[in-house]
């Protein structure tokens, strides 16, 4: 029988197109594109272009295998704003193939996670009252926890309490005490829970681990978590790490495995580099072939220099890392190296950073870095303005006489960029919000209204949209209120859904103004508008199902990508929290996000916000993270800083010379990679090396935010905390000043030169 004609043509089309958009790849990012099944690693540099990367690899594999709704290309990324940016990527690519909008889903891990564990609730656990826990309960549960667990252990307590050299004196007692219960204890119940959970590790596996001392800080650090565990089910909560330990119970079933992997065609995990081990299991389970058990479908890419989040959250570089060392001997591993986001003096300063930090810092077991130099696009590269012509030097070091100086010429260079290029960006970048505080207003002082400031660390962080959301959600369960009804027209009014006009005279008489009779006055053009539509959403409420309600509204209210990002995930959190399928569920849950917590809206990662033209973005180093800038200013560049040093409050002093919080971490990640379990000194200088290694990671990702200008300072005189910012004394330059100023002379701006330099 003859191949239709029709379907020939479409396919041969097609088959063009997606060669077209393989040619728009670089190397690296061709071979996702290219992959055939199995495991693959994609160890990217910073501005190698990996979601775009993965967005074309997922809308040709999408068209290659005829992916549909029940055979699904799973992506999986490491936060909300990341997930809807290469939802709508694969999209755009999929309207270029003339495909359908379908045969994928991209998930953060954690609603992977929930989705899992609620298909099967008497697999996972959870029992149908269970609810998320919010930050706010997760504080109060730690604190009952520590409370319960001294009540249980009075003779450990005590041994805690004397310390060293404790010589019985009442006021001290009770300081200690104080310490113990409100910053000691709570702090390492938090990190322990934290680095355990999210490893696979329950209380009696870190007791399986302690030697017959008792008084180990792990066998403490088991006692809090137990205790934790108790008062989560007790009350049945659920925290994030619980979500995916959920799932997984529900993967152990040999059914339900099977039928979760038959759906996942394969699994592309982005930010890799950022996974806990107990989350990797899960996306290995789900990528198994179930006809070739042998075979994962799985492709994860991340880059392990850009991983700045191990010292507070449980990720470490060292398994993805781990994971391109396994794929390289399997012949696996991509490499995207090449990257067209900065000028070539700038890729330069930040090599040479890497390496100058493994040769300083690294030893045989491990370095900093992963050994992988970012390169120069090719001169086809279709990038638009690829590695674009530096400004100036393109890299200046310099060495103001103070932090207000250092201000000051910040301010004095931008305007004069900004005179020159309006349509270009720029941002100083800083390690705390208290030195952005400080950068603002010493700006705000010296340029007033010559310079247009945005700092991110004072933007109001609290989303509107729960407010938004409880106000249309209380309309719609109580419609003829004039208090509801007032609330919801004004956010129509706000959101420019409806003119502005007299709210007061509209909810007089609420019933009229829905549903005017006949003999009624008839209404203003502007009063129809707003009455049809409060009717139009009334009449949803009735047609949709409640889990539905929030997304439908965000939707109504005409919100933007972010928005509608941050309303999905306020659903989400409303739904785990609802004990039972009601409106009314539902308005006690908003009301309490509402009143008692700072609910944070999803930010995109291309928020045009923080590089608008010819502003001056104000944003810590973490922050930056997946932005960029043509000028990039990096201030306060010292020793104290970066790498700084492990702290140890003085309160504390009397426990020893580390913070239980630390070594505990530094413990458990030794259990984790299957290590002798550390001494509490050894522990201590291992949490030290960890906080310099991620210090370095994060310069190394400050630096490659630039695309034209990289600026670095380290005054003579700074602040040693910055909250007092006054106290300005000596301090030395961060260990990398002096190497850069040695390999880059070219770049040292000395004070003779300042007034050469073009401001």
């Amino acid at each position: 029988m003859a191949a239709d004609p029709v379907v020939s043509s479409v396919l041969e089309i097609r088959e063009k197109l997606l060669q077209t958009l393989r040619s728009t790849l670089r190397p690296g990012q061709r071979e996702i594109a290219d992959w055939q099944g199995g495991r693959l690693a994609v160890s990217a540099v910073p501005g190698a272009g990996k979601s775009t990367g993965m967005a074309v690899a997922a809308a040709v594999a999408i068209a290659q295998y005829q992916l549909h709704s029940r055979r699904q290309l799973v992506v999986v990324t490491f936060t909300r704003s990341a997930a809807a940016n290469i939802k709508a990527k694969i999209r755009e690519y999929l309207k270029k193939l003339s495909l359908p909008q379908g045969g994928f889903v991209v998930h953060t891990l954690h609603g992977l996670a929930w989705s899992i564990a609620r298909s099967a609730p008497e697999r996972s656990g959870f029992n149908p009252d269970s609810i998320l826990i919010t930050p706010t309960q997760g504080n109060r549960l730690i604190r009952t926890s520590v409370e319960q667990w001294l009540g249980l252990n009075p003779h450990l307590y005590q041994r805690l309490l004397e310390g060293q050299q404790f010589d019985g004196e009442e006021t001290e007692r009770l300081r200690r005490q104080a310490v113990l219960r409100t910053e000691v204890l709570p702090a390492l119940a938090e990190t322990v829970i934290r680095e355990a959970k999210s490893s696979g590790l329950l209380p009696e596996d870190l007791r399986s681990q302690i030697a017959s001392d008792d008084y180990s800080i792990l066998s403490i650090a088991a006692g809090l978590y137990e205790q934790y565990q108790l008062q989560l089910q007790s009350r049945s909560f659920i925290d994030y790490d619980e979500m995916v330990l959920g799932a997984l119970r529900v993967l152990e079933h040999p059914g339900i495995r099977a039928r979760w992997q038959s759906q996942v065609f394969a699994v592309f995990e982005d930010e890799a580099q950022d996974s806990s081990p107990l989350q990797t299991r899960l996306l290995e389970l789900l990528a198994i072939d179930p006809e070739q058990l042998h075979n994962q479908n799985l492709v994860r890419v991340g880059d392990p220099n850009q991983a700045i989040n191990s010292t507070f959250t449980p990720a470490d570089p060292v398994f993805f890392r781990e994971f391109c060392q396994t794929c390289a001997i399997e012949n696996r591993l991509a490499e995207m190296n090449q990257a067209g986001r900065s000028s070539r003096i700038i890729l330069e300063a930040a090599n040479f950073v890497l390496n100058w930090v493994n040769r300083t810092y690294g030893n045989e077991d491990a370095a900093p870095f992963r050994s992988q130099m970012i390169h120069p696009v090719s001169n086809n590269d279709p990038q638009a303005d690829a590695n674009p012509s530096p400004e100036g030097l393109g890299f200046e070091i310099h060495t103001p006489e103070d932090v207000h100086q250092t201000v000051e010429w910040i301010g004095k260079r931008a305007i004069a960029l900004f005179n020159h290029y309006p349509e270009r960006s720029a941002a100083v970048l800083v390690r705390t919000n208290e030195q952005g505080k400080f950068v603002a207003r010493e700006l705000a002082r010296w340029f007033d209204d010559k310079l247009s400031v945005f700092e991110v660390g004072m933007r109001d962080r609290q989303s509107h949209i729960p407010a938004e959301m409880l106000s249309l959600l209380q309309f719609l369960d109580r419609p003829h209120s004039p208090d509801n009804l007032k609330a919801a027209l004004s956010v129509f009014v706000s959101r420019r859904i409806i003119p502005n006009q007299d709210l007061n005279a509209l909810i007089t008489f609420p019933e009229q103004f829905l549903y005017p009779a006949p003999l009624d006055p008839p209404q203003d053009p502007q009063v129809q508008q707003a009455s049809r539509f409060c009717t139009s959403l009334l009449r949803a409420r009735l047609e949709l199902p409640l889990y539905q309600l929030i997304s439908f509204l965000a939707y109504t209210l005409n919100y933007e990508q972010t928005e509608l990002a941050t309303a999905d995930k306020l659903a989400e959190r409303v739904m785990q929290q609802t004990r039972e399928n009601s409106l009314t569920a539902m308005l006690e849950v908003l009301s309490d996000v509402v009143s008692s917590e700072r609910f944070e809206p999803v930010e995109a990662e291309d928020d045009d916000r923080y590089v608008r033209p010819s502003q001056l973005t104000v944003i810590t180093m973490h922050k930056a993270k997946g932005l960029d800038w043509d000028y990039v200013f990096i201030p306060f560049l010292h020793e104290n800083m970066i790498p700084g040093s492990l702290y140890i409050p003085p309160a504390m002093q009397f426990l020893g010379d580390f913070t239980l919080s630390e070594v505990a971490r530094a413990q458990i990640r030794a259990i984790v990679h299957h290590e002798p379990i550390p001494t509490n000194d050894e522990a201590w200088e291992r949490a030290g090396s960890l906080k310099t290694a991620e210090e370095f990671r994060l310069l190394y990702v400050a630096m490659t935010r630039a695309k034209r200008l990289l600026w670095m300072s380290a005054a003579k005189q700074a602040p040693f905390s910055w909250n007092k910012p006054e106290n300005l004394d000596d301090r030395k330059p961060c260990p990398a000043i002096p190497a850069l100023k040695q390999q880059f002379p070219l770049s040292v701006i000395g004070e003779s030169d300042e007034d050469d330099v073009e401001f």
